[in-house]
């Protein structure tokens, strides 16, 4: 395992930013198989910033352990965080395995609702729920999830039994607390995993390389910006400022983090320099060889596009309901009851 940093991940949640963090892992496609675990974070001004990286073997317990106890070792030391992420069960078991470290009051562990609905439509096969059982997970307020809740379960108590095992506060955002920020998908770190997709297929070195001047170069870039915005006269980010612009009076309730002195504190850190090779200290650790049994066995250029799963399903609106007769299965155009065409008996 091979944790990757940027020199800046140490302090990022050392400054008022949204408290909340949102991890996913990714395929490797060069020679050998491998993950990329990655975790982002968002500033102020609804910019996506990555904190850590890890490549692993898989998504396996140990590499989720390896990783989660690298995050919050080093990088989210702060309590009260929200963590979003999908129900893998190397998540759960490592979760679990920390005590108190990604529980309340420490952490918040949610899941992304996408990944809900998904869930669902492998475990009952019904498409045309799905985007109900969605719905419920995006509901607002305990009284628009009483009514989503009531109407699946109109539709079958074994749905509804399977969302109560989840736990309200993993899925639903009425009953977050204001830990998911407003999120309940794990779009951000899809962003970043979409962005690396060129350097995923390149080796390990390069990998490492390429991941460590883009953000060096995003660091950059965002710095000059919110410096000149600060300039500028400018209080709040530009994305609270639109806001504040639209309705005045919402200016009193406008959290710290939106702040243009609090998104500047984000890219304050400088990235340390890798230096010349030749100035390293010398190695004195194991020699590491390749798994073999990690290689590729597969001839040609690995597959760079994901197959698609039950989240690429369109939305379903249940069966087909004739407009003539009110029966399944037929739409009007096609009903045995309709008249045919005036002369067709003559």
């Amino acid at each position: 395992m091979v944790a990757l940093g940027h020199g800046a991940e140490d302090a990022w949640f050392s400054c008022p930013n949204r408290n909340m963090t949102t991890i996913d892992g990714t395929h490797l496609y060069e020679k050998y198989k491998g993950t990329l675990l990655v975790a982002v974070a968002q500033d102020g001004n609804q910019n996506i910033v990555p904190i850590a990286f890890a490549l692993v073997e898989g998504e396996t317990a140990d590499a989720w352990h390896f990783f989660l106890r690298s995050l919050r070792m080093y990088v989210v030391r702060k309590d009260g965080v929200g963590m979003i992420s999908d129900r893998h069960d190397s998540i759960r078991a490592t979760v679990n395995c920390f005590g108190g470290d990604w529980q309340p009051p420490r952490a918040w562990w949610m899941f992304c609702i996408r990944h809900i609905g998904s869930n669902f439509l492998r475990a009952f096969k019904v498409p045309h729920l799905q985007k109900l059982v969605v719905n419920i997970g995006y509901s607002r307020t305990v009284e628009e999830y009483n009514i989503n809740y009531k109407r699946l379960e109109e539709r079958g108590k074994a749905y509804a039994r399977w969302c109560d095992a989840i736990g309200l506060r993993h899925w639903v955002l009425a009953f977050d607390e204001g830990h998911r920020w407003g999120y309940v998908t794990t779009n951000l770190v899809e962003c970043i995993n979409s962005v690396l997709k060129g350097a995923r297929n390149l080796p390990v070195l390069a990998l490492v390389r390429v991941t460590y001047y883009r953000l060096n170069k995003l660091f950059t870039r965002k710095s000059a910006e919110t410096h000149e915005r600060k300039r500028a006269g400018y209080t709040y980010s530009a994305f609270a400022q639109q806001r504040i612009e639209a309705t005045s009076r919402l200016a009193v309730y406008v959290h710290d983090v939106y702040k243009m002195t609090e998104v500047r504190k984000v890219y304050r850190f400088e990235f340390t320099p890798l230096g010349d090779p030749e100035t390293w200290p010398a190695y004195k650790g194991p020699t590491l060889v390749a798994n073999p049994a990690l290689k590729r066995t597969s001839k040609g250029r690995p597959k760079l596009t994901r197959y698609l799963n039950e989240m690429d399903l369109r939305n379903m609106h249940g069966p087909r309901i004739c407009r003539l007769c009110g029966a399944q299965g037929h739409s009007r155009s096609r009903c045995p009851q309709r008249a045919g065409p005036s002369g067709a008996g003559s």
